[in-house]
């Protein structure tokens, strides 16, 4: 074990140096209130399913625009969350069965 550590001590430093600045980061992240996306109907599985699908091109549009969101505040909670994490996973299957390897 201490040969581990002394083997592999610049990827450790650079392991800790990752995550003090990721919370560093987050320290840095605005809260959105709530209350001001409360104007329609909270999305449900539907909303999220759709969400997840197109997740990876809202990624892309966020980065340009800050009208653009991957994730929309003003859900119901755990079924948006079910089909949101079932739309974007239907994206990461398909990716997948494309890479297995040919007999």
């Amino acid at each position: 074990m201490k040969n581990f550590y002394k083997r592999n001590r610049r990827i450790i430093g650079i392991g800790i140096l990752v995550v003090i600045t990721m919370l560093f980061m987050t320290s840095c992240a605005d809260v959105t209130n709530i209350d001001e996306c409360r104007v329609d109907d909270p999305y449900g599985f539907w909303g999220g399913l759709w969400h997840g699908l197109i997740a990876f091109f809202s990624f892309f549009g966020s980065l340009f625009s800050d009208d653009i969101a991957v994730y929309a505040v003003n859900n119901n909670g755990a079924w948006y969350d079910f089909g949101f994490v079932l739309g974007s996973g239907i994206l990461g299957f398909g990716a997948s069965s494309s890479t297995r390897k040919r007999n």
